[in-house]
């Protein structure tokens, strides 16, 4: 591959023929005994420590029976340790499976059970949540042999904290296995699978090799200008692409070092910009929105920020203005991406000037395609960053990735003149909810659980804070009442929050097409119209 397609860091080429322990042993090398993480509690673990600590943990994996292949998953916050177990999981060949922290226990055993996970990696509380506890539940109680019923794949729930680790290394695999299993990882070996969702309802499982994976990401930091010696806060939660790979192994990738935070705190986002000197921030416009409110914004020191990143379709125009002018970075930039994409499709460089920056998405990577369905306007992707399918799902994979090696996004766009693209709107009817996906289908297929609920259909309503949040449409049964309260109050037993409906309409029925499929955008349309502004 050409340089443009292969970015050069620290000594080390990164194409699409490395695999991460390949990087982790030579970052160890390069930077040594320089910070690599730093977490909450302060406690630091250099480059070579990191490298360390994830062979201790990978050859307990092994010891413990995980194969290549198998799936190991890790329900937990964001931390150094969430950092270690899935360098561990994947550089003996495994595949890591990464949970959303805010599903409860029925969405996370339905995650465990598709992929027959062997070996779940927790903790034991995490805002108000004992996820073994919900799994559990959820799961008929522990097993007589495994620790939850309806889990028969899985061997161990392991929580991630020092003695737990401590004791489950206690059983390690040889040196000679350990490079043995570290040697047979190839760059086409599959690294991980996220969980992502659309038409049918249920999480599909999107599967990414060793060396597609870092190529999306030696990408990006050229694109955004990374550098050996930046500090990255990391809010991002690690369960998604944004915090996992433009997060962590971003910092692996450029030598910078990471502090990784487990809930968004804005004044704790603050002081610890201000206290370590941050220079890389990124997130959903969320965040930084709810940082310029904060009533002692003005109170610190943030001049240290460097590079600012913010992922939507649509990001507002002040909201650009306001990483240069309010936040101070030399460099604020949008890009576009999904899961099946290896989280990224197009960006904006150091050199785009701030109309590019504002109203597109930016270019394609270098090497990957793109063009605009004629028929619908969706927009196309073709490239070394396209997904190796669903897992365990063929027919969903042929009608996502066509028999041209096609993807298709759901989203409709427009391909500029100079080669940027400009996301118009959503095929698909994906909900982004303060940064997080929100499916109507999954969503309305848990709804129509509900005793009081005939009919269901969730649409996307404006949000001055998150942007859009979710609404329910229902028809209710005869007879039956439902009230937003009651709603929510069910909703939140069952689902993550940000997919919990923040309003409700009761209609008698749906406007439909001649084949009877709800026509959304004109459900949508005839409630602007009904409720005052």
């Amino acid at each position: 591959m050409d340089d443009a397609a292969s970015p050069h860091f620290s000594g080390l080429t990164i194409s699409l023929d490395h695999t991460l322990p390949e990087l982790i042993a030579h970052v160890a090398t390069t930077y040594g005994d320089t910070p690599f993480v730093i977490g909450e509690d302060g406690r630091a673990t250099s480059f070579a420590a990191f490298r360390d600590r994830v062979n201790r943990l990978a050859g307990a994996l092994v010891a413990h029976g995980v194969g290549h292949g198998d799936r190991v998953a890790i329900w937990a916050p964001n931390s150094p340790e969430w950092m270690v177990a899935a360098s561990a999981i994947e550089s003996i060949g495994a595949i890591m499976v990464p949970i959303n922290t805010r599903f409860k226990g029925g969405e996370a055993l339905y995650a465990l059970g598709k992929t027959r996970a062997r070996i779940l990696f927790t903790v034991a509380g995490f805002l108000g949540n004992d996820y073994a506890a919900m799994l559990r539940q959820a799961g008929g109680g522990a097993g007589a042999v495994r620790p939850v019923a309806a889990l028969p794949n899985l061997r161990e729930i392991v929580l991630l904290d020092d003695a737990s680790l401590a004791a489950f290394e206690g059983d390690r695999c040889t040196d000679a296995e350990l490079a043995a299993r570290i040697a047979a990882v190839r760059p086409d070996s599959i690294a991980d699978l996220l969980f992502t969702s659309g038409t049918t309802g249920f999480p599909k499982g999107a599967m990414h090799n060793h060396g597609q994976a870092l190529w999306m990401v030696a990408n990006w930091n050229r694109s955004n200008d990374l550098r050996a010696g930046d500090r990255a806060l990391i809010v991002n939660p690690f369960f998604h692409s944004f915090g996992y790979r433009s997060g962590w192994v971003s910092g692996l990738v450029a030598g910078m070092t990471v502090f990784p935070v487990a809930s968004f705190d804005p004044e704790a986002v603050l002081k610890l910009i201000e206290r370590e000197r941050i220079s890389v921030l990124m997130g959903p416009p969320t965040i930084f929105t709810s940082l310029m409110e904060h009533p002692r914004f003005a109170n610190y020191d943030i001049s240290s920020l460097r590079v600012g990143h913010t992922g939507a379709a649509n990001v507002p125009v002040d909201l650009i203005k306001a990483g240069r002018e309010v936040f101070g970075f030399d460099l604020f930039l949008t890009s576009f991406g999904q899961t099946e994409t290896t989280a990224l499709v197009t960006v904006n460089y150091p050199d785009s000037d701030f109309e590019t920056i504002a109203r597109t998405v930016g270019i394609p990577l270098p090497g990957v395609e793109v063009r605009i369905a004629e028929e619908s306007g969706e927009l196309l992707v073709r490239g070394p960053n396209v997904m190796q399918g669903y897992f365990e799902d063929p027919e969903q994979t042929a009608a996502t990735i066509d028999a041209d090696g096609w993807l298709h996004t759901g989203d409709v766009a427009c391909l500029n003149d100079d080669g940027t693209v400009r996301i118009l709107d959503r095929l698909k009817d994906v909900v982004i909810v303060g940064g997080f996906n929100a499916y109507p289908a999954e969503i309305e297929h848990a709804l129509r659980a509900h005793p009081a609920i005939a009919d269901v259909c969730v649409i996307g309503w404006p949000d001055d804070r998150m942007g859009e949040v979710c609404a329910a449409c229902v028809i209710p049964r005869p007879g039956a009442e439902l009230s937003l309260a009651e709603l929510t109050a069910w909703s939140r037993e069952r689902m993550a929050n940000y997919k919990v409906p923040r309003h409700l309409f009761l209609v008698e029925d749906f406007p439909r097409t001649p084949l009877g499929k709800v026509q959304k955008f004109v459900l949508r349309d005839q409630l602007a119209e009904a409720v005052p502004a």
